[in-house]
């Protein structure tokens, strides 16, 4: 099996025993039995657990840091934050067991160098979103408007309905509040 492919594997099934059991209750032993390979063929691709979770973060933080990049290129009106909204929606939604994960390790994730980054992430695009001059609760409602597309995806997994409805619901209640940290109504 070519190289990627087996890290891509490892990535799969680590991330799901992260998920089920929590990072820090998951070996890398674990890991190599459900792959059914020797610990040593683990260590070829990842020496230790942070490794592999630092792969992980790294494919999701590309599109994060082009979508600030962006961000930061572009006036600050209401269409542009509402579009930050909607690319931040698609970047969530590809990389949903990830954002669980985190989700459900918060302590674990503050421990980590992952952690700490996704933190400064999500710090610039409150501050693409929010007004600096803005009254307290605008600014309020811009940071809840991330953290409910965070919680909304969490909370809403286990409730029936079309999945592709629920992300169009959180969205709304997101750009919502934007909207009206905007414009102040």
């Amino acid at each position: 099996m070519a190289r990627g492919n087996t890290r891509q594997r490892i990535q799969d099934v680590a991330l799901e025993l992260f998920g089920e059991q929590g990072y820090e209750k998951t070996s890398l032993r674990e890991i190599a039995e459900h792959l059914d390979v020797t610990k040593a063929a683990l260590y070829y691709h990842f020496k230790t657990k942070e490794d592999i979770l630092n792969s992980l973060f790294e494919s999701v933080s590309q599109p994060i840091d082009k979508l600030i990049e962006w961000g930061q290129g572009q006036p600050r009106s209401l269409e542009t934050k509402q579009e930050i909204l909607r690319r931040y929606a698609d970047a969530l939604a590809a990389a949903a067991p990830l954002f669980r994960f985190m989700q459900e390790n918060q302590g674990t994730m503050r421990e980590l160098r992952p952690g700490e980054h996704f933190k400064h992430r999500m710090i610039s695009l409150v501050d693409l979103l929010r007004d600096p001059d803005a009254e307290m609760p605008d600014q309020v409602r811009c940071f809840t408007a991330l953290m409910a597309m965070h919680a909304g995806m969490f909370a809403l997994k286990d409730i029936e309905g079309d999945p592709d409805d629920k992300r169009s619901a959180i969205l709304e209640v997101a750009i919502e509040l934007v909207t009206q940290a905007h414009t102040g109504h």
